[in-house]
């Protein structure tokens, strides 16, 4: 289990949603990130661990055995993600699930589906597959990303998928496009506060219309 669900767990009887809000919630277990306090909430509810209670904002632990049953993934959808500038909102809540075949997605590490926006990453090269507007990109946020991994990046609240780049004699992180369009790089120092939510392991490719 992720960390931060083991520690949502830990305090989950002082928890209410309502009255504390998903920030407040973070500063209790140490989490700054409200993207991923909602993210590992709706996780431990999926999983059958915790019920919310939406009137009330309550949570109440449930006895769980945690053996995976089932053909499919259902990996959460947590919004969108642009593929050019940096201007789609980073969404704090769970908009639902997209059903895969774990011979499509391995199931391994906390995964989340992005859905990409504009074409900013269409030359990319993930298991054979480049970033098109409208595919589902499978984040693993357990992951630790390292240099040319592609990634999603959360920049003053923002979302988008690039490839990750660093230069550590410089102290500065860039986010690369991968496009037959023109994307300015973006250059972060290593000190900026900045998320990098997780590495990009599977392109779900959107349905051709006929």
């Amino acid at each position: 289990m992720h960390q931060v669900q083991q520690k949502i767990l830990n305090f989950a009887d002082k928890i209410n949603l309502k009255r504390d809000g998903l920030r407040q919630i973070g500063r209790l277990i140490d989490e700054p990130h409200p993207f991923k306090i909602s993210y590992h909430l709706n996780k431990l509810e999926k999983e059958g661990f915790i019920k919310i209670d939406k009137e009330n904002g309550t949570i109440k632990k449930l006895k769980n055995n945690g053996t995976p049953k089932g053909l499919f993934l259902a990996i959460p959808v947590l919004g969108s993600a642009n593929c050019g500038d940096a201007n789609i909102i980073a969404k704090e809540h769970l908009e639902g699930y997209i059903k895969v075949s774990k011979k499509i997605v391995e199931a391994s590490g906390d995964l989340i589906a992005i859905k990409a926006s504009g074409n900013s990453m269409n030359k990319a090269a993930i298991n054979k597959q480049n970033i098109e507007d409208g595919d589902y990109v499978i984040v693993n946020t357990n992951k630790q990303p390292q240099q040319n991994d592609y990634v999603l990046a959360i920049i003053d609240n923002c979302a988008n998928i690039k490839k990750l780049s660093l230069d550590s004699k410089n102290k500065i992180i860039s986010l690369v496009s991968e496009s037959t369009e023109n994307h300015p790089i973006i250059f972060i120092h290593e000190t900026d506060k900045f998320l990098i939510n997780g590495v990009v392991q599977y392109v779900i490719k959107k349905p051709i219309a006929n």
